[in-house]
């Protein structure tokens, strides 16, 4: 059954190409833009420097300042902690590729992977406080934002800890023949995750164009819409569509669950059998409702703009 309804959607799909070849063309073009000039310049050379700090084995210079702090409170190795980083800092899908790829090395174990996907794997900063934060309405502290998108990542974890029983710390494993890369090796790999990564943005912004084509009565919702598939072009529509708190909290909550964009994106990195991208969905899912209720509470008790 499920067999035959993605070679329906192929078809469909390949006609609606070959039919409206003039949203085909604006919306892969759309995709290349935004892959080219904002994806790749903030994502490429973070993934070949982590490429590179796996490779000669400098994780712990790393996550020294931290390190206790993530063994206390997340429970994670050193590799699980470096892992964390690098989603945190790097943005979609960096956590979850570094999360498969010391499964597949053996340097984490795969019931700290799985826990690891369910915290791991999240916008960057730097996309925050650029891209996300200059649509934001001017009554919106961007500080409200970076707190309702982060702060959940402590009760996802706690709950992850319990279901994925993780109790303690584990210690550092040896790791095996592919943990070892040259660096060219490393630049390669990152590459052909960057063209992975590119081939679902470009897909997913022409999805995006044919949404923004429907004759939809009520702007807000198709939106919203937009933020659920693709959250370049759906922070954009919402800034446009809303305003005050509920611009602000759209945002957010589309930018926490990372868009059916992200969840390919992610899917595409995920190489290890262990992990399931039915679980991360699940798990994005709970992130980004959190995220809504923090960032209500937040904004009533910073006395911001009500809410209607």
């Amino acid at each position: 059954m499920k067999k035959s309804f993605f070679r329906l959607l192929s078809v469909a799909a390949l006609l609606f190409l070959l039919f409206r070849p003039s949203i085909a063309f604006e919306g892969a073009r759309n995709g290349l833009i935004l892959w080219g000039s904002i994806v790749v310049p903030t994502l490429l050379p973070f993934m070949i420097c982590s490429n590179v700090i796996v490779t000669l084995n400098a994780i712990n210079i790393l996550i020294f300042p931290v390190k206790k702090l993530l063994h206390q409170f997340f429970y994670l190795s050193d590799a699980g902690s470096y892992a964390l980083i690098s989603g945190l800092l790097c943005g979609y899908p960096m956590g979850a590729r570094t999360c498969s790829d010391f499964m597949d090395s053996g340097r984490i174990s795969n019931k700290e992977g799985r826990y690891l996907l369910a915290i791991c794997n999240h916008p960057s900063p730097m996309f925050l406080l650029g891209y996300a934060a200059s649509n934001l309405p001017s009554q919106v502290p961007v500080s409200l934002l970076l707190l309702s998108i982060y702060l959940p990542i402590l009760p996802v974890s706690l709950l992850a800890k319990a279901i994925y029983q993780v109790t303690e710390p584990e210690r550092s494993l040896p790791t095996n023949k592919k943990a070892s890369q040259s660096f060219d090796d490393s630049m390669m790999d990152s590459c052909e995750v960057m063209v992975k990564i590119g081939g679902y943005i470009m897909l997913f912004s022409i999805l995006a164009l044919s949404i923004t084509k429907l004759p939809m009565g009520v702007p807000e919702y198709k939106a919203v819409i937009l933020g659920l598939v693709e959250i370049t072009t759906g922070i954009k529509a919402i800034s446009g569509s809303f305003s005050g708190n509920l611009c602000g909290l759209w945002i957010a909550a589309a930018t926490a669950f990372g868009g059916l964009s992200g969840i390919f994106q992610t899917k595409s990195v995920i190489k290890n059998a262990g992990l399931s991208i039915r679980h991360y969905v699940a798990w994005k899912a709970f992130h980004g409702l959190l995220t809504i209720i923090l960032f209500i509470l937040l904004s009533r008790v910073l006395d911001l703009v009500p809410f209607p």
